[in-house]
């Protein structure tokens, strides 16, 4: 798809997602399910990048904070996205706090899980390519790195209301989705567009 065909589809998702807004925000519970909707695989894709599986209980209580404040929201099916991303990102830094203060054990056989496959990496190409695959590389990555790929690919955020919601500027958050994006071609051994031939 063209440029223009990918901005007049997003246009018209906020659009979508600005109506249903503003209709929620005058009780209009349908309205607030179709923001919710439109809103949420993103956001969860998002904070499943940052707290991993703890991603639907922070939603979960981020969706709270959201539909509490939700009369104090101005603007449009953008500002919403952005809007509803602070508030994610602002719980799941609370998460993470409260993970340094009560370290979880880790989870039975994860040490397993890093042991070398005896499975080609051909036979491993489907999975490499999975959601759950794609969130532990972006996990991976250095944590201003991360947030910004999440923000900018996942939550689909332009650099100005990814950089609000990071309380960075625009270019350093472009800075680091690059850094990110390129960092994570050179983990799935993509060059120029292409996957690398395994030798």
């Amino acid at each position: 798809m063209s440029q223009g065909g990918d901005t007049r589809r997003v246009q018209a998702y906020d659009g979508e997602l600005g109506a249903a807004v503003a209709r929620a925000q005058e009780g209009d519970e349908a309205a607030f399910a179709v923001a919710y909707r439109l809103v949420q695989p993103g956001l969860l894709g998002y904070l499943r990048g940052i707290v991993g599986d703890d991603a639907e209980d922070v939603a979960a209580d981020a969706w709270l904070e959201i539909a509490r404040d939700l009369g104090r929201f101005q603007g449009d099916g953008a500002g919403f996205r952005g809007w509803t991303a602070a508030i994610a990102r602002h719980r799941a830094l609370d998460q993470l706090r409260r993970q340094q203060v009560r370290p979880r054990p880790s989870a039975p056989g994860r040490d397993l899980l890093d042991l070398p496959s005896g499975h080609s990496t051909h036979e491993q190409a489907p999975e490499a390519l999975s959601t759950e695959r794609a969130l532990e590389l972006v996990r991976a990555l250095p944590r201003d790195q991360a947030e910004a790929v999440l923000l900018r690919v996942v939550v689909g955020l332009d650099g100005p209301a990814a950089a609000r919601v990071l309380g960075r500027r625009p270019g350093a958050v472009r800075t680091a989705a690059h850094r990110g994006l390129k960092a994570l071609a050179r983990l799935l051994g993509v060059t120029d567009g292409t996957r690398a031939e395994p030798n």
